[in-house]
């Protein structure tokens, strides 16, 4: 294909604003799907996607349009993935910002502007749901303008659902957008912005050609990781796949390789040939470091191996996802996994359960800390259990974000009250039209349990948040035990700031109480920082009425029996095993 009939385009948008839905368009304009084949939302193929109606995996597809080959990568909009989007933005020269025309600007679509602009693409802003009776598009136009700072004819109104004015986006991206540049002769390199493993070929590698050509049978090499391999086939999807001799200069194709693993082609690394090997790598590459961790046991220990499996199953086709045995003397063995994000680990979970029919125990979500011991020793740990003894400790850091919300003006006072009352310290506030964009840092342990669903509701669900890690900061953090019927239980151990504690204690404490079953002894629920005991409630024991069969007769001989009963209870308590039940170890996720 000639390298001047190319256009390499992405979509970007906040969650729930047409995205998906927009290219279903284009593609039925451009006769890419028939119409028979056509069904909603076609790009998002796994059934966890169709059912929550978002993006996970991005897929890339070509048009063609008045003789023009149009590539399209439809970007997943949420923050957890927001390497995966900055990498597709890199293998494109055009973003088509799709804002809804009722809603206006959110905090993700600010993010991926900046992302975008970052990647010096071209940016075609259009509005969406037009033909809503809620659309405001005087109003959201104006947002638009002030943010790209550009002129109301450049703005499009369109209706993906009606398929108004989508003729006019794909001429836009046509007229607009600069064809690839990039040289046919030089060592070839290609930027991979997505990799997944299929269960009958191995590791399929979507990639943007940005120099030279990627040939059927060529040996192919990854600059980062140096793992080598051979391309089996190559060529494009227009949704499925269709194979060719070759993907060229400027070109967005798949390549299916014999790798075993999605971690020897990650997302972001540059792929180059045998016969036209490259040295240097395309810049942007990082090594994607999840900062969530949570422990997965299975209910009953028998199942631990089909866990492992799965697993191991799931990493093949997720190389963000990285995983360790733990073992817990309550919950047995299991396997800790550390995520990107809390919906990203929400959608392992998910997996886990529905593709492999597992029941799971998940433990509290925490991020890591980095630990500097009185030797000068460093440690990283990923749960409060590997915390070594306090005396030979240094200092504790914890990971901070730099955080934004868009939530319209009158909502500013609750907003900032919820950031101080996790610890966080609230930067700058800027307008754009009626909405606040409130920037803000904090610590990220705080807000990894229920800061989304808060700030949901004191903003009526209108409020948008985003962030990013900034780095680790020193604070003074200690590690929470738990103990039931005075035995430690190590999985529900927490780390918090020191400030605090007592009252993460004494809360987590109230709501064991209405977890674990009443036992036939009295059992105490204590929470202690290093065996000093900070927080205590207590479930009484169930009472039998053992003064039932006592007709009348002196009091002494009722008190004797309850004496009598009450010795017996000491006794079961000394020999007393506590079950309990695995709603205990998700107590941090349910705050109410």
């Amino acid at each position: 294909m000639d390298q001047s009939r190319i256009r390499n385009f992405c979509i970007i948008a906040h969650i729930d604003h047409g995205k998906s839905t927009l290219a279903d368009r284009m593609m039925e304009m451009t006769g890419t799907v028939q119409k028979r084949d056509m069904k909603s939302q076609l790009l998002d193929s796994m059934e966890l996607e169709r059912e929550k109606g978002i993006t996970i995996k991005l897929a890339p597809v070509r048009m063609q349009y008045k003789g023009n080959d149009l590539n399209l990568i439809d970007t997943p909009g949420h923050v957890d993935f927001s390497y995966e989007v900055s990498r597709s933005l890199q293998a494109c020269e055009g973003a088509i910002l799709v804002v809804d025309a009722s809603q206006g600007i959110q905090a993700q679509t600010l993010a991926n502007v900046y992302l975008a602009l970052e990647a010096n693409l071209t940016i075609i802003p259009v509005l969406n749901k037009v033909d809503l009776p809620a659309a405001d598009v005087p109003r959201v136009s104006k947002e638009v303008i002030n943010l790209l700072g550009c002129d109301e004819s450049d703005i499009l109104k369109i209706s993906a659902k009606t398929g108004e004015g989508v003729p006019d986006v794909l001429d836009a991206v046509v007229e607009r957008v600069k064809p690839p540049l990039g040289d046919m002769a030089a060592p070839t390199r290609a930027l991979i912005f997505d990799s997944y493993y299929d269960d009958y070929r191995g590791v399929i590698l979507y990639a943007r050609v940005v120099d030279g050509t990627i040939r059927k049978g060529d040996t192919i090499q990854m600059i980062a990781t140096g793992a080598d391999g051979l391309a089996l086939e190559v060529g494009a999807l227009s949704p499925i796949m269709k194979s060719e001799s070759d993907i060229g200069t400027g070109e967005i194709g798949y390549i299916v390789t014999n790798l075993k693993t999605t971690r020897d082609a990650r997302v972001g690394d540059t792929i180059t040939v045998k016969r036209a090997h490259a040295d240097s790598p395309l810049p942007g590459y990082q090594h994607v470091k999840p900062f969530v961790y949570a422990g997965f046991f299975p209910v009953s220990n028998e199942e631990y191996n089909d866990l492992k499996d799965a697993v191991e199953k799931l990493s093949l086709s997720d190389s963000a996802l990285q995983f360790e045995p733990e073992n817990s003397p309550v919950l047995g063995f299991g396997v800790r996994i550390g995520f990107l994000g809390l919906l990203h680990m929400d959608i392992v979970r998910e997996r886990l359960e529905r593709e492999y029919n597992l029941d799971l125990v998940v433990t509290n979500p925490s991020t890591d800390y980095q630990v500097t011991l009185n030797s000068g020793e460093e440690i990283d740990i990923k749960s409060a259990s590997e915390l070594p003894v306090v005396t030979k400790i240094a200092e504790i850091r914890e990971p901070w974000i730099n955080g934004e919300i868009v939530v319209p003006s009158e909502y500013i006072g609750a907003v900032i009250q919820l950031i101080v009352s996790k610890r966080g310290l609230q930067k700058n506030l800027s307008y754009i039209d009626e909405r606040a964009l409130i920037s803000f840092e904090a610590p990220l342990a705080n807000l990894l349990t229920d800061f989304y669903d808060q700030l949901k509701s004191v903003t009526s669900g209108y409020g948008s948040f985003n962030y990013e890690l900034s780095g680790y900061k020193p604070e003074d953090l200690v590690r929470v035990d738990f103990y039931v019927a005075g035995e430690m239980v190590d999985a529900l151990s927490v780390m918090a700031h020191r400030s605090e504690s007592q009252g993460l204690g004494r809360e987590i404490v109230k709501k064991l109480k209405d977890v674990v079953p009443r036992q036939s002894f009295q059992v105490s629920l204590q929470a202690g920082i290093g065996g000093k005991f900070i927080a205590r409630e207590d479930i009484s024991a169930y009472r039998k009425d053992v003064t039932a069969k006592l007709y009348g007769g002196d009091v002494s001989r009722r008190k004797k029996l309850l004496q009598k009963q009450a010795k017996g209870k000491q006794r079961m308590k000394r020999f007393g095993k506590v079950d309990i039940p695995s709603e205990a170890f998700t107590v941090m996720l349910k705050r109410d």
